[in-house]
């Protein structure tokens, strides 16, 4: 009997540490409140993810793997962009407080929002090394925070990047990736390389890295969801370049 309720708590504690997490608010560069889930199942010096949704998407988007990065040793926060709706059931918040003029915010526009997230994370939560993580648009936004602050991050790792800015430039994530310097782990959809290919070319980081999966895989960050097709695939991957950042 008192085994069975040892094996309990066990597994009881197991649940409520694969589901833990806090929903804060703090200021984007123009005053924005952002809303964000912060996951923290280690000390300050462990290494701390900042994860950043697609487009049309919300923190919903890392329900599911913020759990699992804070059991591989990861502290993890998931911001709302202003550019986005909402995913696996969780709204945006954060576009909801956005003063919509003429045009919905373009993926552009979400920039200040994903570097308040840098700076206040490394502010108020970590001590240790610091990744970008993005998916999309973000994916390709981590790419030009990365190349334009190389003291932004440690690694970065770009799920489904691409140059989505072409009414701006049609290399502006080339452009900042020739100064990328840091670990970099860059995947997507099994037939989505062309989109990213001359990006991950024009990276000159030695420790970068590059994954296709088998299976096709999906846009985004939600190649690591259960539902996703060979979605073991992807995590065996990504677990190969986080261990890097837990030494």
């Amino acid at each position: 009997m008192k085994k069975f309720l040892i094996v309990t708590l066990m597994f009881m504690a197991i649940g409520i540490f694969a589901t833990s997490f806090e929903t804060i608010t703090f200021d984007s560069k123009d005053g924005v409140k952002i809303t964000a889930d912060v996951y923290i199942a280690h000390p300050n010096t462990a290494p701390f993810i900042i994860l950043y949704h697609q487009a049309a998407s919300s923190r919903g988007e890392y329900r599911e793997i913020a759990p699992e990065l804070n059991k591989l040793g990861f502290n993890a926060m998931a911001i709302d962009q202003r550019a986005g709706y909402g995913m696996a059931g969780v709204e945006n918040e954060t576009v909801k407080r956005v003063e919509i003029k003429d045009d919905y915010p373009t993926y552009l526009d979400a920039l200040p929002d994903m570097e308040a997230g840098a700076a206040y994370a490394m502010k108020h939560y970590a001590k240790g090394k610091i990744i970008l993580w993005g998916s999309s648009y973000s994916a390709s936004l981590v790419l030009k925070m990365s190349g334009d602050d190389p003291a932004i991050a440690d690694g970065v790792l770009a799920f489904s990047p691409g140059e989505y800015f072409t009414w701006v430039s049609s290399s502006l994530i080339t452009k900042s990736a020739k100064n990328i310097k840091i670990p970099v782990f860059i995947t997507s959809g099994k037939n989505e390389k062309d989109r990213w290919n001359s990006i991950y070319e024009a990276i000159p980081s030695p420790k970068k890295i590059y994954f296709l999966p088998q299976a096709q895989g999906t846009h985004g960050s939600r190649a690591l969801w259960k539902s996703t097709a060979g979605n073991e695939e992807y995590w065996q991957a990504v677990k190969q370049f986080l261990n890097q950042f837990l030494k």
